[in-house]
């Protein structure tokens, strides 16, 4: 899809086919890049309508998060689980809330900010990570990466997905659980991630460029929680 493509179409509707949702750009059936079907739950169905809808004059693919993820979970992630899985993994070994700073204040504040989440996921997913300060590799126990290989792997594509996505922009798998599970909301988890960001700001000030990039952060994040509204939670591991 061009970055300057213009509108084509005039309306956008959702119709039940395939045994679930489809959305149709006037009479066209939307699908995928690769000219795969897009057969989705209501809800979904209805946010991905939206994105098109909202489109004006032209097409703009950096305003249609929730199509650019439905295209990969659709296309890519039946074909990529494995990998996708190993990615999450990744994280429990480097995960940003295992890394406090060295300065006192932002210490402190990490700690009262990152250790509730911590709790969380080891009380209620018994996966355990553990924290050191400074930038120094800390090695995890095993069972962390095996527990959260296990809950990924239990994911849906489209969650499946959203994990991946979430753990890389948080740079923490724990956050991105924690969203997947609804136990933080994006932007928490987003402010969360960014404590160290939100620090130097307070010290030194926000310039005009980097808060646009922030804020478009922020929109993505949010627009793509909206795909877990009206969804189960992955089974117990």
């Amino acid at each position: 899809m061009s970055k300057k493509a213009k509108r084509f179409y005039e309306t956008v509707s959702v119709s039940a086919k395939y045994g679930g949702y489809i959305v149709k750009l006037d009479k066209r059936e939307l699908k995928t890049p690769g000219r795969e079907a897009l057969v989705l739950s209501r809800d979904h169905a209805n946010l991905l309508a939206g994105e098109w809808q909202a489109q004006v004059d032209t097409i703009k693919p950096e305003t249609m998060p929730v199509t650019r993820l439905l295209n990969v979970a659709a296309e890519r992630t039946p074909v990529n689980r494995s990998a996708l899985i190993s990615e999450a993994i990744k994280y429990a070994g480097t995960d940003l809330l295992s890394y406090r700073s060295e300065d006192r204040p932002l210490f402190d504040r990490q700690t009262a900010q990152w250790d509730p989440v911590l709790k969380w996921a080891k009380d209620t997913r018994g996966i355990n990570i553990t924290s050191t300060v400074g930038i120094v590799a800390i090695e995890q126990d095993d069972s962390a990466a095996i527990k959260l290989g296990a809950y990924a792997g239990l994911l849906n594509d489209i969650d499946l997905t959203l994990l991946v996505h979430f753990t890389a922009v948080f740079g923490s798998a724990i956050l991105a659980l924690a969203v997947m599970e609804r136990h933080l909301s994006a932007e928490d988890a987003l402010d969360l991630s960014r404590l160290d960001e939100i620090f130097q700001i307070e010290r030194w000030g926000q310039d005009e460029e980097a808060q646009e990039r922030t804020d478009a952060i922020y929109a993505e994040t949010e627009a793509l929680a909206r795909l877990l509204d009206g969804t189960d939670s992955a089974p117990e591991t």
